[in-house]
């Protein structure tokens, strides 16, 4: 892999900070959440989120990611996927600092997903651009898995 230029640089700065943000957050709310199921869910998404900023100082550090451990990580995946999709509790009774939690890295997972849009188009090693790309698709994911649960406890109204 040839060395990144300054832009991909500072680009990959700006994801490695949104990655320890998310870090940051599903650790914080893991532990706010009442609902053991959302504590689930948000564990499982901080840890991929480790993963993730792995996977940048990999990069940044020269090395070509390896995405062989990747169906790891995919069965990880879909085990918060069905806790996203899990009605657990009735929606009447959802605690509403819990969905605001949700609401919030829904948010997040948003802005984060689309900024790694423009570090996949401003990257000219391939691999990097298809590791990059494996991240967004988590990190889309997640964004579904909130939605999920979101939904599935009254909290988030498809109009």
């Amino acid at each position: 892999m040839a060395g990144l230029s300054q832009k991909e640089r500072m680009l990959l700065n700006d994801q490695k900070s949104h990655e320890e943000m998310c870090i940051q957050k599903y650790t914080k709310y893991a532990n706010e959440a009442t609902d053991p199921q959302l504590k689930q869910l948000f564990n499982t998404h901080a840890s991929h989120e480790r993963q993730h900023l792995n996977t940048i100082n990999q990069i940044m550090s020269g090395q070509v990611p390896n995405m062989s451990t990747q169906g790891q990580q995919q069965s990880e995946r879909q085990s918060g996927q069905q806790m996203g999709q899990q009605t657990g509790t009735m929606p009447g009774r959802t605690n509403q600092a819990d969905l605001d939690l949700c609401h919030d890295m829904l948010m997040t997972e948003k802005y984060v997903s689309g900024s790694y849009d423009t570090v996949i188009f401003e990257c000219a090693d391939t691999n990097t651009r298809q590791a990059l790309n494996h991240i967004q698709k988590e990190e889309q994911q997640h964004g579904e898995d909130l939605f999920n649960y979101m939904q599935s406890h009254g909290g988030y109204q498809v109009q």
